[in-house]
């Protein structure tokens, strides 16, 4: 066992999305944490506030007296501290197979899959178990209010995970229920081709013990499934599949109803609070998957009733002088159309879209999806791409992509970017910046220009 006889456990990264829930569960369960990072960010100070020492920068010795270490898959080769790690013989691991053996010891993990959707949904599921008082464990690559944070150690048999195929990751997971939420071209500087990325989401489907929840519309789903034997619940559009919606109502902008069903039975109706058709889906599946970890149909709809939304999931931020300013983490083109399509169905006077693209590798591939989904939005604005953990061998940049966007523009850097939109915004705009790197810190600058200029 990983964590048989620990007692200090090191993280390198351990501000990233999938570390700090990692850091939740085990510094409740009573570990001692240190960690490292590169950058400040709101979650740093989180960690700090749980009481676990940070080191911002990373050097060798920030891991002295750890008896584990734990990393992301972002982390280089060339860091100094994973170097360290592994010249001294303690035990390093990359945060997916800690995360594996977390899930193994629940008997009701339900591990949740897709290209898109799998935090909205991992969060919809979590909030419908911990409303219902059945005490999940959750780790979710968002903050989610009802929990305070992204992860939290549950004293039940049930665990909510979110299942990243990025590098294969979802892999290490041991899920009793495995969902699949849509398979979609991404990561395929890793997969290469779209069959690869098919079949490793077929071997994540064979690791269920339980069942699969599927979505029955989505063919290369469907092409990931077939001849599986596994028990399989589909969720879709279609009245083909076990679950789907009907009498669908979109009462606002941003809240829909409609009837869950199964096989022309309604089980209940339901009413949600985040914007954008997709979604639709991704409740009947958070629904289903909680219903077979426990809770009842009158449960599922009172949890997605309480549901607002996950961090960075068309989270707005402010309302200034009648501007809205919005910050989402979609960063692949299906993402992104899904929420500037949303965003033009609210009753806004323009759409501003934001975005700091991510990977040169990501951006190159899927050039041309990416300006067409971005021209949905009336103005964009564009950031240097983020290269993360690669490096520009594809030599490809943000005026690339700009040059194929009417009417776009591009800046270097965050504040040169919130100057030229604060100066330019108007009463009745939404500004959406759009990213899965650090782009809401240039949401949070737009913020504070426009309070300068109205509210002095």
């Amino acid at each position: 066992m990983l964590l048989e006889n620990k007692k200090h456990i090191h993280f390198i990264g351990i501000g990233g999305s999938g570390m700090f829930p990692l850091a939740q569960i085990l510094h409740s369960e009573g570990y001692y944490l240190t960690g490292s990072d590169n950058n400040e960010t709101d979650t740093l100070q989180m960690v700090r506030e749980m009481g676990i020492p940070v080191t911002l920068g990373q050097r060798a010795e920030n891991i002295e007296g750890a008896d584990l270490i734990v990393h992301t898959a972002a982390i280089m080769d060339d860091n100094p501290e994973l170097i360290a790690a592994r010249v001294s013989g303690i035990p390093t691991v990359e945060r997916s197979i800690l995360l594996g053996e977390i899930t193994a010891r629940y008997s009701d993990a339900v591990c949740i899959s897709g290209t898109h959707g799998k935090t909205t949904t991992s969060s919809m599921t979590a909030q419908i178990l911990f409303d219902a008082g059945l005490d999940p464990t959750c780790v979710i690559g968002g903050k989610l209010p009802a929990i305070h944070g992204s992860g939290r150690a549950g004293k039940s048999e049930t665990m909510v995970c979110e299942a990243c195929e990025f590098v294969d990751t979802f892999l290490k997971l041991y899920p009793d229920i495995a969902v699949i939420l849509n398979i979609d071209a991404d990561h395929l500087d890793y997969f290469k081709t779209m069959e690869n990325l098919i079949a490793s989401f077929r071997k994540f489907a064979q690791k269920a013990t339980r069942m699969v929840i599927a979505n029955g519309d989505d063919k290369n789903t469907l092409k990931a499934l077939k001849g599986l034997d596994k028990k399989i619940i589909t969720f879709g559009y279609s009245s083909m599949n076990n679950y789907y919606p009907a009498n669908i109502e979109h009462v606002d902008g941003v809240t829909v109803s409609f009837d869950l069903c199964r096989d022309s039975e309604v089980l209940t109706p339901v009413q949600i609070h985040v914007p954008g058709d997709h979604n639709i889906l991704n409740a009947i599946a958070a629904c289903v998957a909680a219903h077979e970890a426990g809770a009842s149909w009158e449960q599922c709809a009172k949890g997605l009733d309480a549901f607002h939304g996950a961090q960075r999931r068309f989270e707005v931020l402010a309302k200034i002088n009648g501007i809205t300013v919005a910050d989402d983490y979609g960063h692949h083109p299906t993402e992104i159309g899904a929420t500037l399509t949303a965003a033009r169905n609210l009753p806004f006077k323009r759409v501003w879209a934001v975005h700091q693209p991510f990977t040169y590798s990501r951006t190159a591939m899927l050039l041309d999806d990416f300006a067409r989904v971005l021209s949905i939005a009336d103005r964009v604005v564009l950031s240097e791409i983020m290269g993360s953990r690669e490096k520009n061998t594809y030599n490809i940049y943000a005026k690339d992509l700009a040059e194929k966007i009417p009417g776009c523009v591009w800046f270097p850097e965050f504040p040169e970017i919130a100057d030229y939109v604060a100066e330019r915004a108007e009463p009745g705009d939404l500004i959406l910046t759009l990213g899965c790197g650090d782009v809401n810190k240039c949401a949070h600058m737009i913020v504070d220009r426009l309070k300068n200029k109205y509210e002095k």
